[in-house]
């Protein structure tokens, strides 16, 4: 019954594509806009700590505007379409369904002012997609860290460092997959990684969809 209201609402009040405003098909994201986005070769973007790390596409036009959207914005409708791109992307690397999704997590206070963790939303509809575990709990951001793209590479190291805390009663099964939306340096992730090393977690891989920088 909520299914249906909700489509009735929409049909009645045509949702319209957040990128060309067209509402022909009453949906937050329109086919034609989301087959222009466009994907990365299917290779390591690097290797961060021993780990590989893949990022889907390149942080430009829709991409942008998909990911700032959802993280700024409050629309949280779009969480769907960028699971549905990292999806769709990780396919081609792996078809492999034992993995424990591991959303980046962001403090706490920053958190509750924003009323969501975007990656959190990304990760609940990547899961769906692919049948994949979902463990949010399993790393915290304990350290109310600065935005790491204002920050030099030594002043990135500092402001992460020490910055995450596991907690190992949390520990699913599965490789653990750490999803994000942007890797620019791969900082975080790197810090991600040697603090699961700490707790002696090993099996690790970590998907942004997307980088900054091409092919």
């Amino acid at each position: 019954m909520k299914e249906f209201l909700i489509g009735l609402l929409d049909w009645i009040y045509k949702k319209k594509c957040y990128f060309c405003r067209s509402s022909k098909e009453c949906s937050k994201m329109c086919s034609k806009c989301f087959n222009e986005l466009d994907y990365l070769a299917t290779m390591p973007n690097r290797i961060t700590e021993g780990k590989k790390v893949y990022c889907a596409g390149v942080y430009s036009k829709n991409l942008q505007k998909l990911i700032r959207g959802l993280k700024y914005h409050n629309q949280r409708e779009l969480a769907y379409y960028l699971a549905k791109f990292m999806f769709q992307y990780w396919l081609s690397v792996t078809d492999d369904t034992d993995f424990q999704v591991v959303p980046v997590p962001i403090y706490y206070k920053r958190k509750k002012k924003r009323k969501y963790n975007h990656m959190e939303l990304v990760g609940t509809e990547l899961c769906r997609l692919g049948g994949y575990s979902y463990n949010p709990e399993l790393i915290t951001r304990i350290k109310d860290t600065k935005p790491q793209y204002k920050l030099s590479k030594k002043e990135r190291f500092n402001n992460l460092n020490n910055a995450f805390k596991v907690d190992k009663s949390k520990l699913q099964s599965g490789k653990i997959l750490i999803i994000d939306d942007i890797c620019t340096t791969g900082s975080t992730f790197e810090e991600m990684i040697r603090e699961f090393k700490k707790n002696g977690i090993e099996d690790i891989v970590c998907f942004a969809a997307t980088t900054p920088f091409g092919d």
